[in-house]
């Protein structure tokens, strides 16, 4: 029998590609690397993750090269093969139901911070936006279930990590959400790299008091939903 995914599912993996493809354009990923994944329910198939493929270039991709798994990794839709960052994904999207959207890149600041430190220092107050200081996840090969777990056990009360000599990771529970993320989180290594640089100097941070204000100040933050406010 067919499997035929519905019209939302479709939707998902228009706005799943038009994500990698920015990814692309932003300079956090270079030829095939970096992937995305969304979790969807589809009426007729059940939970689905819909992931980008491995090794094809997004601008090559369309309508028709939908790829998804079930919640255990089994293809579900799809003739290429899902990326090789499938345990790393799937990890992420069982611990972390409310994470709808998990964005993998080798952004150049983030990768490049992932060399030098355990933690990411709370220079800025977008900190906040991460539950707290983003911390550096062991390296472990790519596509492996170790560097799943170094990932899981590095996003505790987290919405990103860094992996060591590889880049990052955000999770939200929309793309956009998700992607936002990342790209603030290249831009705090970037500020962090760049006062670090400085000779005899240690870059000032947040307290975690001061984290928690931002992070309450963030959660209202933007337009209220459905519209403006008065």
């Amino acid at each position: 029998m067919t499997r035929t995914p519905g019209p939302d599912t479709r939707a998902a993996w228009a706005e799943l590609l038009a994500t990698a493809r920015r990814s692309v354009a932003d300079g956090l990923v270079t030829g095939t690397s970096g992937n995305v994944s969304v979790r969807v329910e589809d009426p007729g198939l059940g939970t689905l993750v819909l992931v980008t493929p491995t090794g094809v270039p997004y601008g090559e991709l369309g309508p028709d090269d939908l790829v998804a798994v079930d919640p255990a990794g089994r293809q579900v839709l799809g003739a290429l093969r899902p990326t090789s960052e499938l345990p790393l994904h799937l990890a992420v999207h069982r611990d972390r139901p409310e994470a709808r959207a998990v964005v993998h890149t080798h952004a150049v600041h983030a990768t490049a911070a992932s060399l030098l430190v355990d933690e990411i220092p709370p220079v800025h107050y977008v900190t906040a936006l991460f539950g707290g200081p983003v911390r550096v996840a062991p390296y472990a090969l790519y596509g492996t279930e170790a560097l799943a777990e170094a990932v899981r056990t590095a996003l505790t009360d987290r919405t990103a990590c860094l992996l060591a000599h590889h880049g990052t990771l955000t999770l939200g529970p929309d793309l956009p959400t998700a992607y936002d993320r990342t790209t603030q989180l290249d831009w705090l290594c970037h500020v962090w790299l760049t006062a670090a640089a400085l000779p005899d100097r240690t870059p000032r941070v947040l307290s975690p008091d001061e984290l928690a204000e931002a992070a309450r100040a963030l959660s209202g933050y933007g337009q209220p939903p459905g519209g403006t406010a008065d």
